[in-house]
């Protein structure tokens, strides 16, 4: 692993393989650690050099020091957010990323952005154009707050899972993505990448400031009108944390964008959908060429 100076960030990064460069983009607390191993290396087999990263308050890479947003604040926020307190938006988290490829001297790449991280690559499309050869947005949404909403049973279980600490977290990670998985959860998989992520940095504060980050950035979905990369949407309809809605309208935002529904993957990356979800992202980058 290294590290990169990008916006006033320090980004702790790391890269594999050689070929076409793919930054992949993690969501909401997720760090680098959380790309299961033998998604890069298909991807690595695949073609392509695959950068992975911290996000900015997550992992390794620059914190915030600001008191974070409540529960009850970003509870809120869900249907209210004007005047939640953020220190920054998704547009800066972008930023952070081209930062990234500057530093590495990378000029476009390949963005692929799960949930948080597909807000993040559809920002780098819209703000960033000439720095992306093609995106890929999978269990994201476009910042309509009419589209993508999780469900009632996730609304409700967020303030039952009380304080998180680093003796209990592991096990209410477990317990999230049991309930936001659907089908394909696999319990042991899920406990292993959330071993790995705790030992390596506990920030509970971070994931606070990025969900505020989240709710407090603008509606892209004018903005997805003008993205040329070749675009491809995927989603789950076992998703309880975003909505299918959300992909639909992500997809019918963007011109010439295709959608890829599989009914049996939640709100995750299920090892039984690998191929195809990578078969799907060559094969969109192709469209570049």
């Amino acid at each position: 692993m290294a590290q990169a100076s990008s916006n006033g960030i320090t980004i702790e990064y790391e890269v594999f393989g050689s070929g076409e460069p793919l930054l992949l983009v993690m969501g909401l607390g997720g760090q680098l650690v959380s790309w299961p191993k033998g998604f890069i290396d298909e991807l690595v087999a695949a073609g392509f050099q695959v950068v992975v990263f911290d996000n900015r308050d997550i992992g390794l890479t620059t914190k915030m020091t600001s008191p974070p947003p409540s529960v009850r604040e970003l509870m809120v926020a869900m249907v209210r957010p004007k005047g939640l307190r953020t220190d920054y938006y998704i547009s800066d988290m972008a930023k952070d990323a081209v930062g990234l490829l500057d530093a590495l001297n990378i000029d476009t790449a390949h963005v692929v952005g799960v949930s948080m991280g597909g807000m993040i690559a559809q920002c780098i499309a819209i703000e960033h154009p000439s720095r992306i050869r093609s995106l890929t947005s999978i269990m994201s949404t476009t910042g309509n707050r009419r589209v993508g909403r999780a469900s009632a049973r996730v609304v409700a279980s967020l303030p039952r899972l009380g304080k998180v600490t680093r003796e209990n977290a592991l096990d209410k990670s477990v317990e999230m993505f049991r309930l936001i998985s659907g089908r394909t959860f696999r319990e042991e998989e899920t406990r292993e990448l959330g071993r790995v992520a705790l030992e390596r940095n506990f920030d509970p504060d971070g994931q606070a400031r990025q969900t505020a980050a989240i709710f407090a950035s603008p509606d892209r979905t004018a903005a997805l009108q003008a993205v040329q990369a070749p675009s491809l949407v995927i989603h789950g309809l076992e998703d309880t944390l975003v909505a299918p809605s959300g992909g639909i309208a992500t997809v019918e935002a963007i011109p010439g964008a295709r959608l890829l529904l599989f009914p049996d993957m939640g709100h995750n990356l299920p090892r039984g959908r690998w191929v195809e979800i990578i078969d799907a992202i060559s094969n969109n980058a192709k469209r570049a060429r």
